[in-house]
């Protein structure tokens, strides 16, 4: 055995055995087999890994690697979320096909993961730009075409007049500005593709009762998504005799309703115009139009707002109000109209204040010091007794049994004015994507017959190749004629192929049960698998994706279970959302934006770090690794440098998962050389002639003496803490510190020729594989493994070795350490106070003398009170 810790060499060697004898496939599964599925969520093909990916993927795998050793079927796969705009910019860029740059950045990153050491089963691996992928994420679209989930609409969307493109929420900046042409970007009614997520509202808010294995922060958030409310829908109608209907979780106040705000992109807002209002109401529109949704709805921002010159009739009193536009009000949200109860809602007032529209107190705080609107300074939106409310006054305001939203409820279902209606913040999932690299939308648009989905035997919908991107004019397959023209299936006529591509987060929503049967040219999959390997067993990733990523993942589970496709109703049942990784970051607080940040190369005094280029001081913070503050660390210099193994242990140890991490060169170098003191202490047990036979030979507990006894114990300590580590939290950094006490005890020990510390060398092995499992690998085989340490079954305790013969008794007098002496195990209270008496070191201190008072603490301490 070589005496020197050679990471690399033993890495790459052991990576290309384990590929060769497919140590990480997934075993077929049988009855009576326990199964588990460990999955990271996974990676856009940027090309590079980062520090992030490597904590995320390093957690799953030790949960892996130790499931396999307990016995477990274990299902641990990888794939590539491909398509997406960054490959479409790259490609108008640098001037190649998305396709090419996509499955470059896939090898690149695949060699990568593979040199960490992850033991993913590389046969399942799947790519969502890749036709035997999307062709069932067009199958499974038409399955929600099918069932009426599916479906098109006029709908608001960000609009760049330059380049003539639907743009996502996410390529507008705060200003409201195209990220790519830098033009103001426009609000336009356009015909998208959404699925009908809300007809799921219901179900996806009360099953995160089930989720118990979800952290309470990703529940709680998605709960708030969701959004549910509890309300009426009311009437109103305009003086034409228009309905403009409302969702109001206040019923209470109609009676305090003294105007009524549209949204600005309300379908009646121009036939509710006059013309006196027409060039106002235009130009409002027109500046909405320019302002984000963030903007537009900011607590803080000053109201604006236009009369149309229209007025409406409150349906509870028949008065008369005025109809109002304002970009407060969302067409997205409810039914886009709102009625206004300035008295009791801050936006109200300070809209009605600003306009000078009258306010109406109906809600009294229950110490009566309100008694009308004049008194009011700001809205009051508490409880209290209803007044100047007809059949409500002086019942109790609130939402309780019995209280005014439930008897107005009531009160308005009596008189056919509005009914009981429980709304949801959740609207239906926009899909629809003006660009080209995405899943084609499988759907064909017939001049007699509608809407034709393409035929199953059709699919996959292939996305063309020879497509000129220039980033001008929308979506370039609608520029491809020859792709677009097409016989409607069902008439056989002139039809148009649907242009618009999905949105990459339905390639996302579906992966994990590919996984289960990634191979299956047949079917999506096989019903027996996806139910054998179905609901994940542990699922790891970033709580960035806490909403969208993991509500529509849910959503999608349960169509499919509702299509007879499964049958489980969520699909993972543990979540863990790990940490950020972070840099030493320095920044310039004199400079804004960008500028501000100064990369650690351009530092040249760490102990005074100044700005490069004005001289000024520096601050220094820990901030999460990014290109644009300088303070990312390249996984390929660690692995070049110490190696796989320690860019694991270092970044297991540092902090729990759940926990942002620090990261810090010295503690990578000390993670390095405790793996080096590791391989020390097998190299020097191994140079022992007889050291087969020591590992071969049986442990007698009853024959051991105390030397053997203390190590047995710190060995099967070792196991228990460790297994609990990992069993009951995914603890890593404690279990990397009950490693590093167990080879402590080893390398402290005087009995290298016994059993003991033989089972010791072998136990410190075994516990290591799941953390660093080339070493691992390598020690194992050094130790005369004929099989994989990985294959290996994981250690098991034995409570009896924990239980020490002796225990050490402290003595104190006065409260001062003066020594310490052994005692039986079983010493009791009266035999500890006892030996503490006639020992060497009361003898010394108490010189004869007779303690006032004795203290004894059972098997732990004596205290002499003298």
């Amino acid at each position: 055995m070589d005496a020197r810790y050679n990471p690399q060499a033993i890495e790459s060697k052991w990576q290309a055995y384990w590929r060769e004898t497919g140590l990480d496939r997934t075993p077929e599964l049988q009855e009576g087999m326990r199964k588990f599925y460990a999955l990271s969520m996974f990676p856009y093909p940027s090309g590079k890994l980062h520090m992030g990916h490597v904590r995320n993927y390093s957690i799953t795998d030790v949960i892996a690697r130790h499931k396999r050793m307990q016995g477990y079927a274990v299902l641990h796969p990888m794939g590539w979320d491909a398509f997406g705009l960054p490959a479409e910019n790259a490609a108008i860029d640098r001037g190649i096909p998305p396709a090419k740059w996509t499955y470059e950045n896939i090898a690149q990153m695949r060699d990568q993961l593979q040199r960490l050491g992850l033991s993913y089963d590389w046969e399942r691996e799947v790519t969502s730009c890749s036709p035997d992928y999307y062709k069932w994420t067009q199958w499974i679209f038409l399955q929600f075409l099918a069932a009426g989930l599916a479906y098109q609409k006029e709908a608001a969307v960000n609009w760049d007049p330059v380049d003539q493109t639907v743009l996502a929420n996410e390529q507008v900046d705060a200003e409201g500005r195209s990220w790519r042409s830098g033009a103001l970007v426009e609000k336009r009614m356009l015909k998208q593709w959404f699925f009908k997520i809300t007809d799921y509202a219901d179900q996806l808010l009360a099953d995160l009762e089930k989720l118990s294995g979800w952290p309470e922060r990703v529940r709680t958030m998605q709960e708030n998504w969701i959004g549910q409310s509890v309300g009426a829908k009311v009437i109103f109608k305009t003086e034409a005799g228009d309905e403009l209907p409302v969702f109001t979780t206040r019923p209470d106040t109609l009676w305090g309703a003294t105007f009524m705000v549209l949204s600005p992109e309300h379908p009646l807002v121009e036939s509710l115009t006059t013309p006196e209002q027409a060039a106002a109401v235009q130009a409002y529109q027109a500046q909405a139009a320019a302002r984000s949704e963030i903007d537009r709805t900011a607590e803080d921002r000053e109201k604006t707002g236009v009369w149309t010159g229209s007025y409406a009739i409150n349906p509870v009193n028949q008065e008369r109000i005025p109809i109002w536009i304002a970009d407060y009000v969302l067409m997205g949200y409810g039914t886009g109209a709102i009625m206004a109860v300035p008295a009791h809602d801050q936006r109200d007032f300070d809209f009605a204040r600003k306009f000078g529209i009258p306010i109406k107190l109906v809600v009294q705080p229950p110490d009566g010091s309100l008694t009308s609107a004049e008194d009011l300074e700001t809205a009051w939106p508490g409880e209290g007794v209803m007044i100047h409310s007809g059949p409500l006054n002086g019942i109790p305001a609130g939402k309780g049994p019995g209280q005014s939203v439930e008897k107005a409820i009531a009160w308005l279902e009596e008189q056919g004015l509005g009914e009981k209606q429980i709304n949801y913040r959740l609207r239906d999932w926009l899909i629809s994507r003006q660009r080209y690299w995405g899943c084609p939308i499988p759907v064909i648009h017939c001049p007699e017959c509608g809407i034709v989905p393409v035929p199953e035997e059709d699919l996959p919908v292939l996305l063309p190749e020879d497509v000129e991107l220039s980033g001008r004019g929308g979506s370039p397959l609608a520029q491809m004629e020859e792709w677009v023209k097409v016989k409607c299936p069902t008439c056989g006529g002139d039809a148009r192929r649907e242009t618009d591509t999905m949105d990459t987060f339905i390639c996302s929503s579906w992966y994990f049960l590919r996984f289960s049967d990634a191979r299956n040219d047949q079917a999506i999959f096989r019903k027996d698998q996806v139910n054998g390997w179905l609901p994940v067993d542990q699922y790891v990733g970033g709580i960035e994706h806490a909403i969208l990523h993991l509500l529509y993942s849910r959503f999608f589970t349960k169509v499919l279970r509702d299509r007879g496709l499964l049958d489980f109703d969520e699909p993972f049942s543990r979540l863990l959302t790990q940490g950020m990784v972070q840099g030493l970051t320095y920044f310039n607080p004199n400079k804004g934006g960008k500028d501000k940040w100064i990369p650690a190369a351009l530092v040249k005094d760490p102990e005074d770090p100044r700005d490069p280029e004005t001289g000024e001081p520096l601050e220094v913070i820990y901030a999460t690794m990014s290109k644009s503050k300088g303070n990312g660390v390249d996984p390929e210099d660690v692995l070049a440098h110490y190696g796989a193994d320690t860019a694991r242990m270092f970044i297991l140890f540092k902090a729990p998962p759940e926990k942002d991490l620090e990261w810090d060169d010295a503690d990578v170098e000390g993670q390095f050389r405790f793996l080096n003191r590791v391989w020390r202490i097998v190299h020097d047990f191994v140079e022992q002639p007889n050291f087969r036979d020591l590992l071969q030979a049986e442990i007698t507990p009853t024959t051991l003496n105390k030397l053997e006894k203390d190590l047995r114990r710190a060995v099967h300590t070792a196991i228990k803490e460790i297994s609990e580590d990992i069993e009951e939290g995914y603890q890593f950094n404690t279990a990397i510190s009950e490693l590093m006490k167990l080879s402590n005890a080893l390398n402290e020990a005087t009995i290298l020729d016994s059993p003991v510390y033989a089972d010791g060398i072998r136990t410190l092995v075994l516990l290591m594989a799941p953390f660093a499992p080339h070493i691992a690998e390598e020690l194992w085989q050094q130790l005369g493994g004929t099989d994989s340490v990985h294959k290996q079954t994981w250690p098991s305790y034995d409570p009896a070795a924990l239980i020490a013969d002796t225990v050490t008794i402290v003595i104190q007098v006065n409260g001062k350490l003066r020594g310490s002496f052994e005692a039986p195990s079983e010493v009791t209270q009266e035999e500890q106070e006892k030996l503490a008496l006639t020992s060497e070191v009361a003898q010394k201190y108490l010189d004869g003398a007779m303690p006032k008072k004795v203290i004894v603490v059972p098997k732990k301490l004596v205290n002499f009170v003298v």
